[in-house]
Protein backbone atom coordinates (compact mmCIF):
# COMPACT_ATOMS: atom_id res chain seq x y z
CA UNK A 1 0.00 0.00 0.00
CA UNK A 2 1.22 3.78 -0.95
CA UNK A 3 1.94 5.87 1.88
CA UNK A 4 1.04 9.61 1.70
CA UNK A 5 -2.12 8.94 0.13
CA UNK A 6 -3.10 12.42 1.28
CA UNK A 7 -0.29 13.81 -0.73
CA UNK A 8 -1.75 12.79 -4.16
CA UNK A 9 -5.31 13.89 -3.32
CA UNK A 10 -6.58 17.37 -4.50
CA UNK A 11 -9.82 17.18 -5.92
CA UNK A 12 -12.72 13.90 -5.44
CA UNK A 13 -11.96 12.53 -8.44
CA UNK A 14 -8.64 11.48 -7.38
CA UNK A 15 -9.97 10.28 -4.44
CA UNK A 16 -12.16 8.18 -6.43
CA UNK A 17 -8.96 6.83 -8.33
CA UNK A 18 -8.13 4.82 -4.93
CA UNK A 19 -8.96 1.42 -4.05
CA UNK A 20 -11.68 0.69 -1.43
CA UNK A 21 -9.18 -0.90 0.54
CA UNK A 22 -6.64 2.12 1.09
CA UNK A 23 -9.56 4.17 1.90
CA UNK A 24 -8.68 3.67 5.35
CA UNK A 25 -4.81 4.60 5.37
CA UNK A 26 -6.72 7.68 3.87
CA UNK A 27 -8.75 8.23 6.64
CA UNK A 28 -5.64 7.86 9.00
CA UNK A 29 -3.71 10.60 7.13
CA UNK A 30 -6.75 12.57 7.24
CA UNK A 31 -7.18 12.59 10.43
CA UNK A 32 -3.15 13.26 11.16
CA UNK A 33 -3.78 16.33 8.61
CA UNK A 34 -6.48 18.03 10.63
CA UNK A 35 -4.64 17.48 13.75
CA UNK A 36 -1.53 18.49 12.59
CA UNK A 37 -2.93 22.01 11.52
CA UNK A 38 -5.63 22.56 14.39
CA UNK A 39 -2.62 21.90 16.94
CA UNK A 40 -1.05 25.30 16.36
CA UNK A 41 -3.71 27.13 14.51
CA UNK A 42 -6.32 26.35 16.57
CA UNK A 43 -10.48 25.79 15.27
CA UNK A 44 -13.12 23.53 15.46
CA UNK A 45 -11.55 19.73 16.20
CA UNK A 46 -13.77 17.26 17.40
CA UNK A 47 -16.44 17.28 14.84
CA UNK A 48 -14.66 17.16 11.96
CA UNK A 49 -12.39 14.16 13.40
CA UNK A 50 -15.66 12.13 13.76
CA UNK A 51 -16.95 12.43 10.53
CA UNK A 52 -13.27 11.08 8.37
CA UNK A 53 -14.85 8.13 7.51
CA UNK A 54 -18.03 9.73 6.46
CA UNK A 55 -16.41 12.38 4.06
CA UNK A 56 -14.21 10.19 2.73
CA UNK A 57 -17.27 7.80 1.80
CA UNK A 58 -19.21 10.31 0.52
CA UNK A 59 -17.28 11.64 -2.32
CA UNK A 60 -15.97 8.37 -2.63
CA UNK A 61 -19.69 7.10 -3.79
CA UNK A 62 -20.88 10.83 -4.92
CA UNK A 63 -19.99 12.81 -7.74
CA UNK A 64 -19.68 15.89 -6.15
CA UNK A 65 -19.68 18.88 -6.71
CA UNK A 66 -22.53 17.47 -9.46
CA UNK A 67 -24.49 15.69 -6.62
CA UNK A 68 -24.98 18.16 -3.85
CA UNK A 69 -24.01 17.82 -0.17
CA UNK A 70 -24.48 20.32 2.59
CA UNK A 71 -23.00 20.01 6.41
CA UNK A 72 -24.59 21.19 8.98
CA UNK A 73 -23.22 22.44 10.85
CA UNK A 74 -19.83 23.35 9.30
CA UNK A 75 -17.83 22.34 12.43
CA UNK A 76 -17.82 19.18 10.59
CA UNK A 77 -16.38 20.05 7.33
CA UNK A 78 -12.42 20.49 7.95
CA UNK A 79 -12.09 17.13 6.59
CA UNK A 80 -14.71 18.21 3.39
CA UNK A 81 -12.23 21.26 2.71
CA UNK A 82 -9.08 19.31 2.20
CA UNK A 83 -10.25 16.82 0.24
CA UNK A 84 -12.14 20.06 -2.32
CA UNK A 85 -9.40 21.77 -2.97
CA UNK A 86 -8.55 23.64 -0.23
CA UNK A 87 -5.49 21.18 1.09
CA UNK A 88 -2.63 23.64 0.38
CA UNK A 89 -4.66 26.29 2.68
CA UNK A 90 -5.96 24.64 4.89
CA UNK A 91 -3.48 26.68 7.84
CA UNK A 92 -5.24 29.63 6.93
CA UNK A 93 -8.80 28.38 8.11
CA UNK A 94 -10.32 31.30 10.32
CA UNK A 95 -7.67 33.57 9.40
CA UNK A 96 -7.81 36.82 8.17
CA UNK A 97 -7.92 36.33 4.47
CA UNK A 98 -8.03 32.76 4.62
CA UNK A 99 -10.69 30.34 4.11
CA UNK A 100 -13.78 30.44 6.24
CA UNK A 101 -13.92 27.99 9.07
CA UNK A 102 -17.50 26.92 7.89
CA UNK A 103 -18.85 25.76 4.41
CA UNK A 104 -19.19 28.74 2.15
CA UNK A 105 -20.32 28.67 -1.37
CA UNK A 106 -18.12 31.61 -2.48
CA UNK A 107 -15.45 29.71 -1.64
CA UNK A 108 -16.09 26.48 -2.83
CA UNK A 109 -18.00 24.96 -6.13
CA UNK A 110 -17.99 21.88 -3.20
CA UNK A 111 -19.46 23.87 -0.78
CA UNK A 112 -23.46 23.35 -1.66
CA UNK A 113 -25.03 25.39 1.24
CA UNK A 114 -22.85 28.31 3.33
CA UNK A 115 -23.82 26.98 6.68
CA UNK A 116 -22.74 28.96 10.29
CA UNK A 117 -26.04 28.20 12.33
CA UNK A 118 -27.50 24.89 12.81
CA UNK A 119 -30.37 22.52 11.57
CA UNK A 120 -30.38 24.74 8.17
CA UNK A 121 -29.36 21.62 6.12
CA UNK A 122 -32.57 19.70 5.70
CA UNK A 123 -34.58 22.64 4.35
CA UNK A 124 -31.79 23.70 1.73
CA UNK A 125 -31.39 20.20 0.34
CA UNK A 126 -35.10 19.62 0.06
CA UNK A 127 -35.30 23.27 -2.07
CA UNK A 128 -32.39 22.07 -3.95
CA UNK A 129 -33.90 18.37 -4.87
CA UNK A 130 -37.33 19.83 -5.97
CA UNK A 131 -35.02 22.53 -8.19
CA UNK A 132 -33.45 19.63 -9.68
CA UNK A 133 -37.08 18.13 -10.51
CA UNK A 134 -38.62 20.74 -11.88
CA UNK A 135 -35.04 21.13 -14.36
CA UNK A 136 -35.46 17.15 -15.16
CA UNK A 137 -32.31 16.17 -13.68
CA UNK A 138 -33.89 12.35 -12.27
CA UNK A 139 -30.53 11.45 -11.15
CA UNK A 140 -29.25 14.42 -8.87
CA UNK A 141 -28.55 13.42 -5.66
CA UNK A 142 -28.45 15.91 -2.84
CA UNK A 143 -27.29 15.31 0.75
CA UNK A 144 -27.10 16.42 3.88
CA UNK A 145 -25.51 15.50 7.35
CA UNK A 146 -26.98 16.65 10.35
CA UNK A 147 -25.51 15.86 13.86
CA UNK A 148 -28.17 14.69 16.37
CA UNK A 149 -27.94 17.87 18.53
CA UNK A 150 -29.11 19.99 15.27
CA UNK A 151 -32.12 17.83 14.44
CA UNK A 152 -33.76 18.27 17.36
CA UNK A 153 -34.19 21.92 16.46
CA UNK A 154 -37.45 23.12 15.02
CA UNK A 155 -36.55 23.99 11.83
CA UNK A 156 -34.99 20.48 11.16
CA UNK A 157 -38.65 19.25 12.11
CA UNK A 158 -40.40 21.47 9.69
CA UNK A 159 -37.69 19.93 6.91
CA UNK A 160 -38.50 16.94 7.68
CA UNK A 161 -42.01 17.38 7.66
CA UNK A 162 -42.28 18.58 4.03
CA UNK A 163 -39.61 16.37 2.85
CA UNK A 164 -41.69 13.18 4.05
CA UNK A 165 -44.98 13.62 1.83
CA UNK A 166 -42.35 14.76 -1.21
CA UNK A 167 -40.97 12.04 -3.87
CA UNK A 168 -37.50 14.17 -3.63
CA UNK A 169 -34.38 12.19 -4.33
CA UNK A 170 -32.88 13.41 -0.71
CA UNK A 171 -30.52 11.31 1.37
CA UNK A 172 -30.53 13.02 5.43
CA UNK A 173 -27.17 11.48 7.39
CA UNK A 174 -27.89 11.63 10.86
CA UNK A 175 -24.27 11.95 12.19
CA UNK A 176 -25.32 10.56 16.02
CA UNK A 177 -22.72 11.18 18.58
CA UNK A 178 -24.48 12.06 21.18
CA UNK A 179 -22.54 15.67 21.13
CA UNK A 180 -23.35 19.05 20.19
CA UNK A 181 -21.08 21.44 21.43
CA UNK A 182 -21.78 20.33 24.79
CA UNK A 183 -24.12 16.76 24.98
CA UNK A 184 -27.32 16.43 23.45
CA UNK A 185 -30.18 17.30 25.43
CA UNK A 186 -33.84 15.68 25.22
CA UNK A 187 -36.52 13.45 24.58
CA UNK A 188 -35.07 12.49 20.85
CA UNK A 189 -31.78 11.97 22.12
CA UNK A 190 -33.09 9.79 24.46
CA UNK A 191 -34.98 8.38 21.64
CA UNK A 192 -31.65 7.67 19.56
CA UNK A 193 -29.43 6.30 22.48
CA UNK A 194 -32.36 3.95 22.60
CA UNK A 195 -32.15 3.04 19.15
CA UNK A 196 -28.69 2.91 19.30
CA UNK A 197 -29.25 0.71 22.37
CA UNK A 198 -31.61 -1.75 20.06
CA UNK A 199 -34.52 -0.44 22.38
CA UNK A 200 -36.59 0.72 20.03
CA UNK A 201 -39.13 -1.69 17.76
CA UNK A 202 -39.21 -0.49 14.36
CA UNK A 203 -42.52 0.04 14.22
CA UNK A 204 -41.86 3.25 16.22
CA UNK A 205 -39.08 4.60 14.48
CA UNK A 206 -39.51 8.34 13.74
CA UNK A 207 -37.57 8.83 10.28
CA UNK A 208 -40.01 5.94 9.03
CA UNK A 209 -43.44 7.08 10.56
CA UNK A 210 -42.56 10.45 8.24
CA UNK A 211 -42.16 8.60 5.51
CA UNK A 212 -38.59 8.00 5.14
CA UNK A 213 -36.40 5.05 4.01
CA UNK A 214 -34.72 4.45 6.97
CA UNK A 215 -31.70 2.45 7.77
CA UNK A 216 -28.95 2.04 10.69
CA UNK A 217 -27.67 2.90 12.66
CA UNK A 218 -23.81 1.65 11.39
CA UNK A 219 -21.20 2.28 12.63
CA UNK A 220 -19.56 5.37 10.95
CA UNK A 221 -16.02 4.52 11.22
CA UNK A 222 -16.53 1.45 9.25
CA UNK A 223 -15.43 3.06 5.69
CA UNK A 224 -16.65 -0.66 4.07
CA UNK A 225 -20.01 -0.38 5.64
CA UNK A 226 -20.20 3.32 5.02
CA UNK A 227 -19.65 2.53 1.54
CA UNK A 228 -21.98 -0.44 0.82
CA UNK A 229 -24.77 1.67 2.26
CA UNK A 230 -24.10 4.53 0.35
CA UNK A 231 -24.32 3.02 -2.68
CA UNK A 232 -27.71 1.27 -1.74
CA UNK A 233 -29.37 4.05 -1.02
CA UNK A 234 -27.50 6.09 -3.97
CA UNK A 235 -30.21 4.02 -6.59
CA UNK A 236 -32.93 4.64 -4.23
CA UNK A 237 -35.70 7.12 -5.33
CA UNK A 238 -37.35 9.87 -2.93
CA UNK A 239 -36.42 10.49 0.64
CA UNK A 240 -33.84 8.45 2.31
CA UNK A 241 -32.44 8.59 5.90
CA UNK A 242 -29.42 7.01 7.25
CA UNK A 243 -28.35 6.69 11.02
CA UNK A 244 -24.88 6.10 11.47
CA UNK A 245 -22.91 6.47 14.90
CA UNK A 246 -19.57 7.95 15.16
CA UNK A 247 -17.17 9.32 18.22
CA UNK A 248 -16.76 12.86 18.38
CA UNK A 249 -13.10 13.88 18.32
CA UNK A 250 -12.22 10.12 17.07
CA UNK A 251 -8.63 9.25 16.60
CA UNK A 252 -6.96 11.64 19.25
CA UNK A 253 -7.65 10.22 22.16
CA UNK A 254 -7.66 13.49 24.81
CA UNK A 255 -10.44 14.26 22.42
CA UNK A 256 -12.62 11.48 22.68
CA UNK A 257 -12.22 11.69 26.55
CA UNK A 258 -13.06 15.46 26.95
CA UNK A 259 -15.21 16.19 23.81
CA UNK A 260 -16.67 19.65 25.10
CA UNK A 261 -13.39 21.00 25.42
CA UNK A 262 -11.80 19.67 22.52
CA UNK A 263 -14.27 20.37 20.19
CA UNK A 264 -12.23 23.72 20.00
CA UNK A 265 -9.51 23.08 22.50
CA UNK A 266 -7.61 26.20 21.78
CA UNK A 267 -3.65 25.28 20.91
CA UNK A 268 -2.57 21.72 22.06
CA UNK A 269 0.37 18.89 21.73
CA UNK A 270 -0.56 16.77 18.25
CA UNK A 271 1.07 13.99 19.71
CA UNK A 272 -0.36 13.75 22.97
CA UNK A 273 -2.98 16.23 22.68
CA UNK A 274 -2.56 18.13 25.46
CA UNK A 275 -3.86 21.71 25.64
CA UNK A 276 -0.64 24.44 25.65
CA UNK A 277 -3.01 26.76 27.70
CA UNK A 278 -1.79 30.67 28.75
CA UNK A 279 -1.93 31.85 32.04
CA UNK A 280 -5.00 33.20 33.53
CA UNK A 281 -3.50 34.74 36.24
CA UNK A 282 -4.08 38.03 37.31
CA UNK A 283 -5.80 37.89 34.00
CA UNK A 284 -9.49 40.09 33.80
CA UNK A 285 -12.29 37.76 33.93
CA UNK A 286 -14.45 36.19 30.89
CA UNK A 287 -17.50 38.09 30.51
CA UNK A 288 -19.19 34.94 30.50
CA UNK A 289 -18.18 34.38 33.76
CA UNK A 290 -19.01 36.72 35.42
CA UNK A 291 -22.74 36.14 33.62
CA UNK A 292 -22.46 32.85 35.35
CA UNK A 293 -20.47 33.02 38.63
CA UNK A 294 -23.55 36.16 39.24
CA UNK A 295 -26.42 34.60 37.94
CA UNK A 296 -25.52 32.00 41.01
CA UNK A 297 -24.54 34.61 43.75
CA UNK A 298 -27.63 35.61 43.05
CA UNK A 299 -29.61 32.67 42.48
CA UNK A 300 -28.48 31.81 46.13
CA UNK A 301 -30.85 34.44 47.45
CA UNK A 302 -33.53 34.63 44.88
CA UNK A 303 -35.57 31.04 44.77
CA UNK A 304 -37.43 32.94 41.73
CA UNK A 305 -34.23 32.30 39.27
CA UNK A 306 -33.96 30.74 36.72
CA UNK A 307 -31.24 30.19 33.58
CA UNK A 308 -31.95 29.18 30.25
CA UNK A 309 -29.98 28.37 27.11
CA UNK A 310 -30.12 26.53 23.77
CA UNK A 311 -27.27 24.03 23.99
CA UNK A 312 -23.93 26.67 25.24
CA UNK A 313 -24.03 25.97 28.74
CA UNK A 314 -20.08 25.82 28.67
CA UNK A 315 -20.10 28.65 25.83
CA UNK A 316 -22.06 30.82 28.30
CA UNK A 317 -21.15 29.55 31.73
CA UNK A 318 -24.74 28.72 32.61
CA UNK A 319 -23.00 25.55 33.20
CA UNK A 320 -22.50 26.83 37.04
CA UNK A 321 -26.02 27.31 37.90
CA UNK A 322 -27.02 23.79 35.74
CA UNK A 323 -24.07 22.62 38.25
CA UNK A 324 -25.35 24.52 41.63
CA UNK A 325 -29.04 24.44 40.57
CA UNK A 326 -30.05 21.94 38.15
CA UNK A 327 -33.54 21.92 39.47
CA UNK A 328 -34.14 25.59 38.06
CA UNK A 329 -31.33 25.89 35.23
CA UNK A 330 -32.36 24.07 31.72
CA UNK A 331 -30.14 23.36 28.69
CA UNK A 332 -32.98 23.13 25.91
CA UNK A 333 -30.77 21.84 23.43
CA UNK A 334 -30.73 23.96 19.94
CA UNK A 335 -33.93 26.02 20.21
CA UNK A 336 -33.81 29.39 20.81
CA UNK A 337 -37.78 30.21 19.72
CA UNK A 338 -38.52 27.70 22.50
CA UNK A 339 -35.43 29.13 25.09
CA UNK A 340 -37.61 32.56 24.34
CA UNK A 341 -41.74 31.65 24.53
CA UNK A 342 -40.41 29.04 27.88
CA UNK A 343 -38.84 32.31 29.46
CA UNK A 344 -41.86 34.33 28.76
CA UNK A 345 -44.26 31.16 29.78
CA UNK A 346 -41.78 31.46 33.32
CA UNK A 347 -42.51 35.08 33.84
CA UNK A 348 -46.67 34.70 33.72
CA UNK A 349 -45.85 33.07 36.62
CA UNK A 350 -43.91 35.07 39.01
CA UNK A 351 -40.64 33.45 37.85
CA UNK A 352 -37.50 35.34 36.82
CA UNK A 353 -35.41 34.04 33.70
CA UNK A 354 -32.02 35.03 32.72
CA UNK A 355 -32.57 33.54 28.45
CA UNK A 356 -28.74 33.36 27.85
CA UNK A 357 -28.55 33.37 24.06
CA UNK A 358 -25.93 34.01 21.75
CA UNK A 359 -26.59 37.34 20.36
CA UNK A 360 -26.43 35.88 16.67
CA UNK A 361 -28.17 33.08 17.58
CA UNK A 362 -31.30 35.32 19.08
CA UNK A 363 -31.89 36.12 15.76
CA UNK A 364 -33.62 32.92 15.02
CA UNK A 365 -36.14 33.99 17.68
CA UNK A 366 -37.20 37.49 16.45
CA UNK A 367 -40.58 36.61 16.49
CA UNK A 368 -41.21 34.95 19.63
CA UNK A 369 -39.11 38.58 21.13
CA UNK A 370 -42.01 40.32 19.45
CA UNK A 371 -44.88 38.41 19.47
CA UNK A 372 -44.70 35.93 23.40
CA UNK A 373 -42.57 38.71 25.32
CA UNK A 374 -42.86 42.36 24.22
CA UNK A 375 -46.59 42.67 23.24
CA UNK A 376 -47.55 40.89 26.60
CA UNK A 377 -44.47 43.41 28.16
CA UNK A 378 -43.28 40.46 29.86
CA UNK A 379 -40.00 41.60 31.73
CA UNK A 380 -37.96 38.43 30.70
CA UNK A 381 -34.03 39.16 31.16
CA UNK A 382 -32.24 38.07 27.84
CA UNK A 383 -28.49 37.90 28.25
CA UNK A 384 -26.79 38.41 24.77
CA UNK A 385 -23.19 36.64 24.98
CA UNK A 386 -20.54 37.35 22.33
CA UNK A 387 -22.59 40.67 20.87
CA UNK A 388 -20.52 42.64 18.59
CA UNK A 389 -17.48 41.59 16.48
CA UNK A 390 -16.61 38.02 17.79
CA UNK A 391 -13.34 36.89 16.00
CA UNK A 392 -12.56 33.81 13.82
CA UNK A 393 -15.98 32.04 13.44
CA UNK A 394 -17.18 35.23 10.80
CA UNK A 395 -19.71 36.91 9.41
CA UNK A 396 -22.61 34.17 10.67
CA UNK A 397 -21.43 34.20 14.06
CA UNK A 398 -20.46 38.02 15.06
CA UNK A 399 -23.76 39.79 17.16
CA UNK A 400 -23.38 42.87 15.19
CA UNK A 401 -26.81 43.42 14.32
CA UNK A 402 -28.82 43.00 17.80
CA UNK A 403 -28.84 46.59 18.66
CA UNK A 404 -30.81 47.53 15.79
CA UNK A 405 -33.09 44.64 15.19
CA UNK A 406 -34.26 45.25 19.06
CA UNK A 407 -34.09 48.98 19.85
CA UNK A 408 -37.11 49.22 17.49
CA UNK A 409 -39.46 46.43 19.36
CA UNK A 410 -41.74 48.64 22.04
CA UNK A 411 -41.29 47.73 25.55
CA UNK A 412 -37.85 46.05 25.41
CA UNK A 413 -34.68 47.78 27.32
CA UNK A 414 -31.59 47.56 25.69
CA UNK A 415 -28.37 48.02 27.71
CA UNK A 416 -24.51 47.41 27.46
CA UNK A 417 -22.49 47.10 30.05
CA UNK A 418 -18.80 48.85 29.66
CA UNK A 419 -17.25 47.03 31.93
CA UNK A 420 -17.81 43.31 34.43
CA UNK A 421 -18.92 45.89 37.64
CA UNK A 422 -21.68 47.33 34.88
CA UNK A 423 -22.74 43.69 33.82
CA UNK A 424 -22.68 42.42 37.32
CA UNK A 425 -24.93 45.51 38.49
CA UNK A 426 -27.30 44.92 35.61
CA UNK A 427 -27.90 41.23 36.34
CA UNK A 428 -28.23 42.28 40.26
CA UNK A 429 -30.60 45.31 39.10
CA UNK A 430 -33.15 43.61 36.88
CA UNK A 431 -34.04 40.72 39.71
CA UNK A 432 -35.46 43.60 41.86
CA UNK A 433 -38.17 44.08 39.57
CA UNK A 434 -38.94 45.32 36.01
CA UNK A 435 -41.33 46.62 34.74
CA UNK A 436 -39.92 45.70 31.17
CA UNK A 437 -38.20 42.88 29.32
CA UNK A 438 -34.55 44.10 29.02
CA UNK A 439 -31.82 43.24 26.37
CA UNK A 440 -28.13 43.29 28.33
CA UNK A 441 -25.55 42.65 25.38
CA UNK A 442 -21.87 42.00 26.35
CA UNK A 443 -18.92 40.69 24.56
CA UNK A 444 -17.26 37.70 23.86
CA UNK A 445 -13.57 37.49 25.45
CA UNK A 446 -12.26 39.75 29.03
CA UNK A 447 -12.99 42.51 30.69
CA UNK A 448 -10.65 44.79 32.00
CA UNK A 449 -10.69 44.21 36.09
CA UNK A 450 -9.16 41.67 38.04
CA UNK A 451 -10.96 41.96 41.35
CA UNK A 452 -14.56 42.16 39.36
CA UNK A 453 -16.46 40.60 42.28
CA UNK A 454 -17.63 43.70 43.67
CA UNK A 455 -20.22 44.86 46.20
CA UNK A 456 -23.64 45.27 44.52
CA UNK A 457 -25.18 48.24 43.10
CA UNK A 458 -28.41 49.29 41.50
CA UNK A 459 -28.79 50.81 38.44
CA UNK A 460 -31.08 53.46 37.47
CA UNK A 461 -32.56 52.55 34.20
CA UNK A 462 -32.17 54.96 30.90
CA UNK A 463 -29.61 56.60 33.08
CA UNK A 464 -26.07 57.10 31.18
CA UNK A 465 -22.69 58.63 32.96
CA UNK A 466 -20.23 61.12 32.10
CA UNK A 467 -16.84 59.57 32.29
CA UNK A 468 -14.55 62.64 31.96
CA UNK A 469 -14.92 66.54 31.21
CA UNK A 470 -13.75 68.23 27.49
CA UNK A 471 -15.22 71.41 26.09
CA UNK A 472 -14.47 70.27 21.86
CA UNK A 473 -16.43 67.42 20.99
CA UNK A 474 -18.76 64.77 22.89
CA UNK A 475 -17.93 61.40 22.35
CA UNK A 476 -20.93 59.10 22.86
CA UNK A 477 -20.39 55.22 23.46
CA UNK A 478 -22.29 52.15 24.33
CA UNK A 479 -20.50 49.13 25.45
CA UNK A 480 -17.10 48.12 26.09
CA UNK A 481 -16.20 49.89 23.18
CA UNK A 482 -15.87 53.04 25.72
CA UNK A 483 -12.92 51.25 27.01
CA UNK A 484 -10.44 52.77 24.09
CA UNK A 485 -11.56 56.28 24.82
CA UNK A 486 -9.14 56.47 27.94
CA UNK A 487 -6.42 56.06 25.32
CA UNK A 488 -7.78 58.29 22.78
CA UNK A 489 -8.09 61.39 25.22
CA UNK A 490 -4.31 60.95 25.63
CA UNK A 491 -3.82 61.95 22.10
CA UNK A 492 -5.43 64.87 22.84
CA UNK A 493 -5.16 68.28 24.91
CA UNK A 494 -6.44 67.61 28.23
CA UNK A 495 -9.86 69.75 27.91
CA UNK A 496 -10.56 68.16 23.97
CA UNK A 497 -12.88 65.17 24.61
CA UNK A 498 -15.49 64.36 27.25
CA UNK A 499 -16.36 61.02 27.31
CA UNK A 500 -20.19 60.35 27.94
CA UNK A 501 -21.07 56.24 28.29
CA UNK A 502 -24.57 55.88 27.49
CA UNK A 503 -25.49 52.97 28.77
CA UNK A 504 -28.74 52.73 27.54
CA UNK A 505 -29.70 52.10 23.59
CA UNK A 506 -33.33 52.35 24.84
CA UNK A 507 -34.87 54.14 26.89
CA UNK A 508 -31.84 56.45 25.92
CA UNK A 509 -30.94 59.20 28.64
CA UNK A 510 -32.69 62.33 27.40
CA UNK A 511 -31.88 64.59 29.34
CA UNK A 512 -28.24 63.72 29.80
CA UNK A 513 -28.54 64.82 25.67
CA UNK A 514 -30.49 67.72 26.16
CA UNK A 515 -27.53 68.53 28.09
CA UNK A 516 -24.68 67.48 25.79
CA UNK A 517 -26.23 69.12 22.65
CA UNK A 518 -27.05 72.38 24.71
CA UNK A 519 -23.28 72.10 24.93
CA UNK A 520 -21.36 70.39 21.50
CA UNK A 521 -21.51 71.12 18.37
CA UNK A 522 -19.23 68.20 17.64
CA UNK A 523 -20.32 64.92 18.68
CA UNK A 524 -19.34 61.27 17.83
CA UNK A 525 -21.05 58.14 18.51
CA UNK A 526 -19.28 54.98 18.71
CA UNK A 527 -20.59 51.48 18.57
CA UNK A 528 -19.64 47.70 18.09
CA UNK A 529 -22.98 47.17 16.32
CA UNK A 530 -24.07 47.61 12.60
CA UNK A 531 -24.13 51.56 12.15
CA UNK A 532 -27.52 51.17 9.85
CA UNK A 533 -30.18 51.67 12.98
CA UNK A 534 -27.92 51.03 15.45
CA UNK A 535 -26.94 53.60 18.86
CA UNK A 536 -25.68 56.22 16.23
CA UNK A 537 -28.66 56.33 14.57
CA UNK A 538 -31.06 56.64 17.61
CA UNK A 539 -28.64 59.66 18.58
CA UNK A 540 -29.72 60.99 14.83
CA UNK A 541 -33.36 60.67 15.12
CA UNK A 542 -32.80 62.37 18.76
CA UNK A 543 -31.51 65.56 17.68
CA UNK A 544 -33.93 65.62 14.44
CA UNK A 545 -37.08 64.85 16.87
CA UNK A 546 -35.82 67.84 19.38
CA UNK A 547 -34.81 70.17 16.07
CA UNK A 548 -30.85 70.45 17.19
CA UNK A 549 -29.48 72.12 14.21
CA UNK A 550 -26.16 72.71 13.07
CA UNK A 551 -24.78 70.21 15.04
CA UNK A 552 -22.39 67.47 13.12
CA UNK A 553 -22.53 63.91 14.41
CA UNK A 554 -20.32 61.36 12.96
CA UNK A 555 -21.22 58.09 13.60
CA UNK A 556 -18.43 55.24 14.08
CA UNK A 557 -19.43 51.62 13.67
CA UNK A 558 -20.24 48.66 11.91
CA UNK A 559 -19.82 49.23 8.02
CA UNK A 560 -23.18 47.76 5.87
CA UNK A 561 -21.62 44.82 4.72
CA UNK A 562 -20.83 41.63 6.56
CA UNK A 563 -17.51 41.48 8.44
CA UNK A 564 -15.06 38.35 7.57
CA UNK A 565 -13.32 36.34 9.92
CA UNK A 566 -9.83 36.94 11.73
CA UNK A 567 -8.53 37.94 14.79
CA UNK A 568 -11.28 40.66 16.57
CA UNK A 569 -8.13 43.21 16.77
CA UNK A 570 -7.75 42.77 13.55
CA UNK A 571 -11.53 43.05 12.61
CA UNK A 572 -11.41 46.03 14.92
CA UNK A 573 -8.75 47.88 12.50
CA UNK A 574 -10.70 46.84 9.36
CA UNK A 575 -14.13 48.26 10.37
CA UNK A 576 -12.31 51.60 12.32
CA UNK A 577 -13.28 50.74 15.91
CA UNK A 578 -9.35 50.38 16.91
CA UNK A 579 -8.06 53.35 18.60
CA UNK A 580 -5.73 54.89 15.77
CA UNK A 581 -8.76 55.06 13.78
CA UNK A 582 -11.09 56.99 16.29
CA UNK A 583 -8.30 59.26 16.56
CA UNK A 584 -8.24 59.93 13.52
CA UNK A 585 -11.97 60.43 13.37
CA UNK A 586 -11.81 63.44 16.06
CA UNK A 587 -8.76 65.14 14.27
CA UNK A 588 -10.75 65.29 10.98
CA UNK A 589 -13.54 67.01 13.00
CA UNK A 590 -11.52 68.73 15.62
Amino acid sequence: MKNNLLEHINIPQDLRNLSVDELPQLAKELREFIIDIVATKEGHLGASLGVVELTIALHYVFDTPNDLLVWDVGHQAYGHKILTGRKTIFHTNRQLGGISGFPKRSESEYDAFGVGHSSTSISAVLGMAIASKLKGESNKQHIAVIGDASIASGMAFEGLNHAGVTDANILIILNDNAMGIDPSVGALKEYFTNVKAGKSVRKNNIAEALNFNYSGPINGHDIHILLEELNRLKSIKGPKFLHITTTKGKGLRKAEKDQITYHAPGKFDKITGERILKSDDNSPPKYQDVFGLTLVELAEKNDKIVGITPAMPTGSSLKYMLEKFPERAFDVGIAEQHAVTLSAGLVTQGMIPYCNIYSTFLQRAYDQIIHDVAIQNLPVIFCLDRAGLVGEDGATHHGVFDIAYLRLIPNLVVYAPMNEAELRNILYTVQLGLEHPIAIRYPRGRGTTVDWKTSFKKIEIGKGKQLSQGEKIAVLTIGTVGNVIPKVKREFPTNTIAHFNMQFVKPLDEKLLHKIFKKFNLLITIEDGTIIGGFGSAILEFACTNNYQNKTIKRIGVPDNFIEHGKVDELYKIVGLDKESIVKEIEKLV
